[in-house]
């Protein structure tokens, strides 16, 4: 029988998605790909294909699952089936440099940005803002859930850093230094698409820091708003977002392949929008959701279950 196969490698984020399925009377099945192998002279099973595979792969001891699961994007794709976020959308999920090349391609603001190898190099472009008096964020190109963002402000921090006992190279050996975007109140926010279309948007509370997985799994309970001097939840649902966003945003998955995202932006002291983070392996706060009735998980059910139906009518 035809059906949905879900290509993921971590199991703590498929928890929502299987009551969204099963509640939608999806069929589908997992398709799990922490390691295994693709057989090229074999032929693909019949069904459409989400792909869920997420760039913090590695923090799970998943190193090459991405990698891996590229080759089967390509495979699945060759010989005909219905993939969403397949190469092109995995592409951009594992290297933030591609992303801000393609956002800046599609007219959207993106912060500074200065990829990096090595420490040495790390140390001398960061002179680049420390000598305009500016502080720096660094972040790996592959990365995942925030992890390994942090914040410098002098040339002297971030040098004992790159030089102390708790750096880690990155995984693809790429970093990027990037403006420091200090926003009147500290939250971001993430605007959700599935099918390409806006579905909500969540304000997030970076007072923190940066690691902003959304999903129950990561959930490290409500922040404190030092600004607003009350306690307040991380994530909350906004209905919309500026329309003009809203439309570039839509016009650049469409021009990606990328159908189900999570796109993140701040917006600076100076009033001005800048994208920093295209994430096609999004997750959703079931909290957030509660509070304001809405449920990215069924629309992700009805949106797939839907492309099911249509392609293979039969399937039940």
């Amino acid at each position: 029988m035809s059906r949905l196969h879900v290509i993921h490698e971590n199991p703590a984020w498929i928890g929502a998605f299987t009551d969204a399925f099963d509640a939608r009377h999806v069929p589908w099945t997992e398709w799990l790909i922490d390691h295994g192998k693709v057989d090229y002279a074999a032929i693909p099973p019949e069904g459409v294909f989400y792909n869920r595979m997420s760039a913090s792969s590695h923090t799970r001891d998943h190193r090459y699952a991405p990698e891996l699961t590229l080759a089967l994007l390509h495979w699945l794709e060759r010989h005909g089936r219905r993939v969403i976020n397949g190469t092109s959308a995995l592409d951009l999920e594992i290297s933030k440099a591609r992303q801000y090349a393609r956002l800046e391609r599609a007219g959207i603001r993106v912060p500074r940005t200065i990829v990096v190898t090595g420490k040495e190099d790390v140390l001398n472009a960061s002179k680049t803002f420390f000598d305009a008096g500016q502080p720096v964020i660094l972040k790996p190109n592959r990365g995942g859930k925030g992890l390994g963002v942090q914040l410098f402000n002098t040339y002297a921090g971030l040098s004992s850093y790159l030089n102390g006992p708790t750096y880690e190279q990155p995984v693809d050996g790429i970093q990027l230094l990037q403006e420091y975007i200090k926003a009147p109140e500290p939250y971001i926010t993430r605007a959700e698409f599935v099918g390409g279309r806006f579905l909500y948007a969540v304000r997030v509370d970076t007072s923190e820091g940066f690691e902003l997985c959304p999903a129950e799994a990561c959930e490290i309970g409500d922040a404190f708003c030092p600004t607003t001097a009350t306690p307040r939840p991380k994530f909350e649902i906004i209905d919309d977002i500026d329309a003009n966003l809203k439309e570039s945003y839509e016009r650049f998955l469409s021009e990606n392949g990328i159908e189900i995202s999570g796109i993140e932006f701040i917006v600076g002291q100076d009033g001005k929008i800048r994208t920093y983070d295209v994430n096609t392996n999004t997750n959703y706060n079931p909290t957030a959701e509660a509070v304001a009735g809405r449920s990215a998980t069924l629309a992700v059910a009805d949106f797939l279950g839907g492309l099911v139906r249509e392609y293979y009518p039969l399937a039940s």
